[in-house]
């Protein structure tokens, strides 16, 4: 098979002076060298897959009362957040908006800036919540759910006799 064919223009003496064989560990390269270049004016939170407050960090833990629930929303006004249980899935939803305006006469310039963003996030219970004892606090950016178990009463047992023949 004739591997210059496969070889990116410009590039036909990088694969003799890397003494590289596979014309697919080249092509990789080069994909990642272009998506690199396409991506470098880029701000950093877009290029490492969001900012932080598109994906905030949750920490979920599982204990014998129940679920504990930990959000990190810096940045993040109370009134924007929503909580909601529906089908044994909790549902997480805060929006970001910002919004910046500078203005100078004597320099004659006029500077608006937005960002807004919506982070949705969805769990699903392994367990039945008890609903009238879920909890939610927000302070200093940081959100935490309690959900409790719903109380079942303990069923008791039941011996089955085997019949012979």
């Amino acid at each position: 098979m004739d591997y210059k064919s496969l070889i990116p223009f410009g590039r036909s003496s990088s694969l003799a002076r890397s003494g590289e064989t596979d014309p697919f560990t080249n092509m990789r390269r080069e994909m990642d060298r272009m998506f690199d270049d396409f991506t470098r004016d880029w701000p950093l939170s877009l290029r490492s897959g969001g900012s932080a407050f598109l994906s905030p960090k949750v920490n979920i833990a599982e204990t014998d009362k129940g679920l504990e629930l930990t959000a990190e929303l810096p940045g993040i006004d109370q009134k924007d957040i929503e909580l909601d249980l529906s089908e044994g899935v909790l549902t997480l939803k805060a929006e970001h908006k910002i919004e910046k305006e500078e203005k100078d006469e004597a320099r004659r310039y006029h500077l608006v800036e937005r960002s807004y963003g919506t982070f949705l996030r969805r769990f699903a219970l392994p367990f039945e919540a008890d609903q009238d004892r879920i909890e939610a606090s927000f302070d200093k950016g940081v959100l935490k759910v309690t959900i409790p178990r719903a109380p079942h009463a303990e069923k008791q047992g039941k011996k089955i006799a085997i019949k012979g023949n």
